[in-house]
């Protein structure tokens, strides 16, 4: 899952972006209107989380923007206002989501999670192929009776190729959907983590090299 977070507070801002990325998101972050409007219409995010109140532009006029432009991310609004008038104004806008400051941060995660799911289509919280087996809530993943140890990315990794359904997903899809705005588009990251994750997976093999397509299960 791949978050933007445009906030104006920058502890509030870094202080989600740690927690969604302890959960096995890739986050980037901007702290005003503008940057978080070009961001935005850069890169395929999930869901972004919108502060109301920005500097440059406010959250309002950047939401109107990006439904304007076509933008299928989903959008999560945050705002210090919490009257029924203020949830109706940021709605009728485009947001998908609304939610007042303060909030809990698991609310804010499961929020994040509904709408990411409303993104794509559905994903089975359990998925399967032969004795492979990813569990997607609780972040497990198994082969047969073997609990498999994986870091984060390869965990993100899997989970993408499994929920892709024999599609070949290519190098340059891994890198937008499983990392996030620090990696270099050049790198060698993906290839690295396949590799790593095949020998976790044993044998026999289940991700195939589809020649300049991409991976695939």
């Amino acid at each position: 899952m791949r978050v933007l977070v445009v906030e104006d507070d920058e502890e509030m801002a870094q202080t989600v972006a740690v927690g969604l990325r302890r959960a096995q998101m890739a986050v980037d972050v901007t702290f005003d209107g503008p940057g978080g409007l070009e961001r935005a219409l850069q890169s395929d995010y999930d869901v972004i989380v919108l502060d109301r109140d920005l500097p440059g532009m406010h959250g309002d006029e950047v939401c109107a923007e990006l439904i304007a432009a076509g933008c299928r991310s989903r959008v999560l609004m945050l705002t210090a206002a919490s009257t029924a008038e203020d949830l109706v104004d940021g709605l009728s806008l485009g947001a998908d989501d609304y939610l007042p400051k303060p909030f809990d941060f698991p609310v804010l995660m499961a929020r994040i999670g509904a709408l990411a799911r409303r993104a794509h289509p559905a994903v089975p919280p359990v998925l399967r192929h032969g004795d492979l087996e990813v569990d997607t809530a609780r972040r497990k993943a198994r082969r047969g009776d073997r609990a498999l140890d994986l870091a984060p990315k390869e965990f993100g990794v899997l989970e993408l190729l499994l929920a892709s359904k024999g599609r070949a997903v290519s190098a340059e899809e891994l890198l937008e959907r499983v990392w996030d705005e620090a990696a270099d588009p050049f790198t060698s990251a993906v290839k690295i983590t396949i590799s790593r994750l095949r020998a976790k997976l044993g044998d026999p093999a289940v991700i195939e090299t589809v020649t300049k397509r991409g991976y695939r299960i």
